[in-house]
């Protein structure tokens, strides 16, 4: 299985504890509101250009993941 690489860090030195991308200071919820919004994904890395597609594409798949494996494994 191939070893996922953290995008994601919670410090409680940054910005309280709130969880952020790794090597930034942007909140993942920052993300989730623009999606919630109505935003685009370009949107939101042109507003936080610290931030990679990288980075935000593995957020979004761990999200989805962590609700499709749970739904899966509650079938």
């Amino acid at each position: 299985m191939p070893q996922r690489r953290t995008v994601v860090h919670s410090d409680p030195e940054i910005l309280g504890g709130t969880p952020v991308f790794v090597g930034t200071r942007v909140p993942v919820k920052a993300l989730l509101d623009y999606l919630e919004g109505g935003h685009r994904l370009d949107d939101f890395l042109d507003d936080f250009p610290t931030v990679t597609r990288e980075q935000a594409v593995a957020v979004l798949e761990e999200g989805i993941q962590s609700v499709v494996g749970s739904s899966a494994r509650a079938a």
